[in-house]
């Protein structure tokens, strides 16, 4: 959705899903520390208004905030003061609606003030780069709710066009023309990746695969690639369940790091 803007000098975009789970199990995932690190990123919050917030995004670096609003099960926001340098701070803000069913519909608002548009394109990638999150947070409540859980993400940056990257990272790891439904297992190494195809995208901005994971553990991995300036990322966010989970994401980590770094080296 383009960007809204008021006569106050606030920008705004915002996100609408629907996810199973009731609006205590979606709460979980997305206002907690744990719930977060299970579908987006290594997260911890505390858990009252006023409350730090902190991001670890890995090799995209870290994010801390302050939470905002503090209202279980229905409404939570945080402000991010520093999230670029010279920006204005932008503000989060999560509503969760149940629906019947064990779904809920979830609303996600990014917004700023500033008095130019500036900071329009990082707004904007905001709104783009959630959708593959979305994805695995509903995989994670219709799987794996509650569990135990540790995530981890590679990246490697690349000149090459996101399109023969893409092809470049799915044919590497068994995923090549990949639908949904279907079962695949890639190569031995750095480790398997088995499991069924949830959700294919693909357009000029991102392409991504996401996982549902028989091994090496049970879990979710979102595969995929994104465009920035001509040039191309390609990343992996690994995320796994269970009483092991912390222990396999520690030893997983550094070998896919490996793996992604050297894969393209020479992108092409």
């Amino acid at each position: 959705m383009p960007i809204k803007k008021d006569e106050t000098g606030k920008r705004w975009v915002e996100m609408e899903f629907i996810t199973p789970g009731t609006p205590e199990q979606v709460w979980r995932a997305i206002a907690t520390g744990p719930g977060n690190t299970a579908w987006f990123t290594k997260t911890t919050i505390d858990e009252h208004v006023g409350g730090r917030l902190h991001f670890d995004f890995g090799p995209n670096g870290a994010s801390t905030g302050e939470v905002t609003i503090w209202e279980p099960p229905f409404r939570f926001g945080y402000v991010e003061r520093d999230w670029s340098e010279g920006a204005p701070p932008v503000a989060t803000e999560i509503t969760v609606t149940s629906r019947s069913g064990d779904r809920c519909v979830v609303r996600m608002v990014h917004s700023l003030f500033a008095s130019t548009d500036d900071w329009d394109d990082q707004l904007e990638g905001f709104e783009s780069g959630w959708p593959g999150f979305f994805e695995v947070l509903r995989i994670y409540l219709s799987h794996f709710a509650g569990e135990n859980a540790a995530s981890f993400s590679v990246m490697a940056r690349t000149k090459a066009d996101q399109l023969s990257i893409w092809r470049q990272l799915t044919e590497t790891l068994g995923l090549a023309g990949a639908n949904v439904g279907e079962r695949r297992n890639g190569p031995l190494q750095p480790e398997r990746l088995s499991g069924i195809v949830e959700r294919v995208r693909q357009d000029d901005k991102q392409r991504f695969i996401a996982l549902r994971l028989t091994a090496p553990a049970p879990g979710i991995a979102l595969i995929g690639t994104y465009d920035i300036d001509g040039s191309a990322n390609a990343s992996m966010a690994l995320y796994l369940y269970g009483d092991d989970a912390e222990q396999r994401a520690a030893e997983g980590e550094p070998k896919w790091r490996n793996w992604f770094g050297e894969t393209f080296k020479h992108p092409g």
